[in-house]
């Protein structure tokens, strides 16, 4: 189905559109969010990443907690609700300045400031975190889960070949599917509203997309926790080893996001990023998905920088045409407020009151 074309075509974004209706109605979402990048210094060497930097890059940074109290100030003034961290897997472990640097602000780990700040975060602006958390195991998970509103990591793909020389995952300890899955797994038996989703374009089979697909859902199935599926599609970044790679064709990107609204059911949300695909968010529309994730009024998408995110009036135009609207959500959904930590639970039902 992925293939589609023609009347097949239509016919799945049909089915996708009717399925998307039973969960939502004519209503797509957004977060309105403020994104801080802890640390761009990740121990992964993934070919399309042109996020993580060596430590001798001048482009380098890791932002003391000053540093993210102003990013965050500035979101709360602008009437953000999220936080949105990022930053790259277990840096400490590839590269001793780091190591020396938590050290000397008395953290031992990553995760340990992480969790410093995203709690210093809430306390100060009562933004509510969400972290990206990395391959973690399990205590870390817990560690982090009283500290978020909701969690995320990408499984982007179920393709072990992919760690191959040459290939995206080459070099990359902590994308060998084996060790994500351990993740949305303890993820799982922890409780925690997590997010994940697919990075297609990097080397997959339509028929590994399936599978990766099919592979979240039995999580889901299982433990229930999986509030937020992402279709991201692969955009090449110039001084990286897949700068010349083909992009995913946007009709690829629809028709594999309606595949997925097929899978899931109306169980659960499907986004697709919409900086990543500028021009074509009713064809988006179109696949069945309900959601646009974070936009940010205030912060780039560190992740990918050349992608500006959309105003939220031209989403909102998009959804008229669509048939749709548009309207704010939280970092969790509303299904999911009884699974967030202690810490938040005031916050969100104040907010979730004045939807």
């Amino acid at each position: 189905m992925i293939q589609a074309q023609g009347e097949e075509q239509n016919t799945l974004f049909r089915a996708a559109c009717e399925i998307r209706a039973r969960r939502t109605g004519d209503w797509v979402t957004y977060s309105r969010k403020v994104f801080i990048p802890l640390t761009d210094l990740c121990r992964n060497a993934c070919a399309y990443c042109g996020f993580a930097q060596r430590t001798r890059s001048p482009l380098a940074r890791t932002l003391d907690s000053g540093e993210v109290l102003e990013i965050a100030a500035t979101g709360r003034r602008a009437k953000c609700r999220e936080a949105l961290f990022s930053m790259g897997d277990k840096p400490e472990r590839r590269f001793p300045s780091h190591r020396a640097w938590l050290c000397k602000h008395g953290y031992s780990s990553s995760v340990e400031y992480l969790a410093a700040m995203c709690r210093l975060v809430f306390e100060e602006t009562g933004l509510l975190p969400h972290s990206n958390c990395g391959v973690l195991d399990r205590e870390a998970l817990g560690v982090l889960q009283q500290v978020n509103a909701s969690l995320g990591m990408m499984l982007e793909s179920t393709s072990g070949r992919l760690s191959n020389p040459g290939g995206a995952h080459h070099r990359c300890p902590d994308k060998v599917p084996g060790a994500r899955f351990r993740v949305l797994k303890a993820a799982g038996e922890l409780g925690v509203p997590f997010t994940t989703g697919l990075l297609i374009g990097i080397g997959e089979s339509l028929e590994e997309r399936i599978e990766a697909l099919f592979a979240i859902r039995a999580l889901h199935e299982r433990y229930g926790h999986i509030q937020e599926v992402i279709i991201q599609n692969f955009r090449a970044k110039a001084d990286t080893p897949f700068a010349r790679r083909a992009e995913p064709e946007i009709l690829d990107v629809a028709r594999t996001a309606a595949v997925a609204r097929l899978i899931f059911g109306h169980q659960i949300n499907l986004q697709v990023p919409p900086n990543l695909s500028p021009g074509a968010h009713v064809l988006l529309l179109r696949s069945g998905i309900n959601d646009w994730g974070g936009i940010s009024p205030v912060t780039k998408d560190w992740i990918n920088p050349e992608f500006v995110w959309p105003e939220v009036a031209s989403l909102s135009a998009s959804c008229g045409e669509a048939g749709l609207k548009l309207k704010e959500r939280l970092p969790v959904y509303p299904e999911y407020f009884d699974r967030v930590a202690p810490l938040f639970r005031k916050q969100l039902s104040a907010w979730g009151q004045a939807a």
